[in-house]
């Protein structure tokens, strides 16, 4: 059961990410295109930060699994994270 509260804990790091992205890019994006402010944020050098904001989000689902002694799906979360932190340097430092 542990395998998939982890499963479970990463789709909703993952899923958290995106739309912790998608509320960032409304925030702070000029347009309303989705497509068009990411592909400025890329030419800017902005996406990362963009991405890292939306990975905010992840904070509060690891914190909701802390407290209701959920560590296995606090466990996934926390992996999300850590993949989202790897995809940001990736892109950061390929840039």
């Amino acid at each position: 059961m542990t395998k998939k509260d982890i499963l479970i804990g990463f789709l909703v790091g993952v899923v958290a990410s995106l739309f912790g992205l998608i509320f960032a890019i409304q925030i702070f994006g000029q347009s309303d295109d989705w497509g068009l402010v990411i592909e400025e944020s890329i030419k800017q050098g902005f996406f990362t930060k963009l991405m890292s904001i939306g990975a905010l989000l992840n904070l509060g689902a690891f914190f909701v699994f802390i407290r209701k002694r959920q560590d296995n799906r606090a466990k996934g979360v926390l992996i999300a994270t850590l993949l989202v932190l790897a995809l940001t340097l990736v892109i950061k430092f390929l840039r």
